[in-house]
């Protein structure tokens, strides 16, 4: 009889998704050494999982080997292989319960996050609002693994060392030892949570008026490139990091970065992973839906005025357009997002 535990765990996208898995898993895998943990994510993630003891990493394959059903039975073959004794499915998608039901078949037993989809359909809704704080991710992702027997406490949660940075890194951010490195990362997925590019320019230039402080804007794409330059502005000591670095050299340097300002995004996540200090803006989305970055204390996140729009959170995700709602993080102000980063 098998007696080595061997935890899959599945969680294939989206970015800021999988790194809010990370803080759960290095408290797993510190607090439960003698187990094994299998991560089954898209190959793009993996550098996220490189500083975990005991974790390996499985790349799923959605564009070819693993596309649609049949694809789908060979994941499972695929991961088989590998000896699970347990499944911690912290996706809970069609795709990641088919494979919970394939192994459920030969006997293994499995446990799915719950996404608490009516506490956040009560926060967001128009009518009747319950506007009340919902368990965050981490939270939800801990009771999964409860289900299958295993307690983690996150009340003192370890970090990676800052990564060493290369001469190849160093050079493209021409930073000094004594400057504050400052990261902005102006974008996210959907329109309404992403400040203003006029507001965001002016944060930016006050910030580069204190010649010890290095601004690195991170993003990703032609179009958010375009927009970084120009937020650039010509200041000396703002640098564009976007299309410069891979995205492991990315991680390193988010790493080494005395805060990140973020948008209600992906970055934010992976700064908080990192054990960096994370200043939030938040438009149409608040972190009472559970996804407030990891060990971030509440006045970290700045969000748009309730009073003047009583209706917000109008999203989880963003996703939702609330006509009169298009300009609500103009009542974020620049002096507070300054203040927030130099405090």
């Amino acid at each position: 009889m098998q007696t080595n535990k061997h935890i899959l765990v599945i969680r294939l996208s989206a970015m800021g998704d999988v790194a809010m898995t990370v803080p759960v898993l290095r408290a797993f895998s510190i607090q439960h050494k003698e187990v094994k943990i299998t991560i089954v994510s898209r190959p793009f993630f993996r550098p996220f999982f490189d500083s975990l003891e005991n974790v390996s990493f499985f790349a799923v394959d959605v564009k070819k080997r693993h596309k649609g059903f049949l694809g789908l039975i060979r994941l499972f073959l695929d991961l088989k292989k590998l000896k699970i004794t347990h499944i911690a499915d912290l996706h809970n998608v069609l795709r990641s319960k088919v494979i919970r039901i394939l192994f459920f078949s030969i006997g293994i037993k499995s446990a799915a996050t719950d996404k608490g989809r009516t506490d956040k359909k009560a926060l967001t809704r128009a009518e009747n609002k319950i506007f009340e704080p919902t368990k965050s991710m981490f939270e939800r992702h801990i009771e999964t693994f409860n289900k299958l027997g295993f307690q983690i406490d996150l009340t003192n949660p370890k970090f990676p060392e800052k990564a060493i940075l290369s001469t190849v890194v160093l050079s493209k951010i021409e930073a000094f030892s004594e400057m504050n490195l400052i990261g902005i990362a102006p974008f996210a997925q959907y329109e309404s949570k992403v400040y203003p590019q006029d507001l965001m320019q002016e944060v930016i230039n006050e910030l580069s008026k204190k010649h010890n402080q290095k601004i690195l804007l991170f993003g990703g794409g032609k179009t958010e490139i375009q927009k970084l330059n120009q937020l650039q502005n010509n200041n000396a000591n703002v640098i564009v990091v976007a299309g410069k670095l891979s995205f492991s050299e990315e991680l390193h340097l988010i790493s080494n970065l005395d805060i990140m300002l973020s948008m209600d995004s992906g970055n934010s996540h992976i700064a908080a992973m990192l054990g960096v200090k994370v200043v939030t803006l938040w438009g149409a989305t608040h972190p009472y839906a559970g996804f407030k970055p990891f060990n971030q204390p509440m006045v970290n996140c700045l969000i748009s005025d309730r009073t003047k729009y009583p209706l917000l959170p109008t999203s989880v995700y963003g996703n939702k357009i609330v006509p009169g709602y298009e300009d609500v993080m103009r009542s974020i102000s620049v002096e507070k997002v300054v203040s927030s980063i130099e405090n």
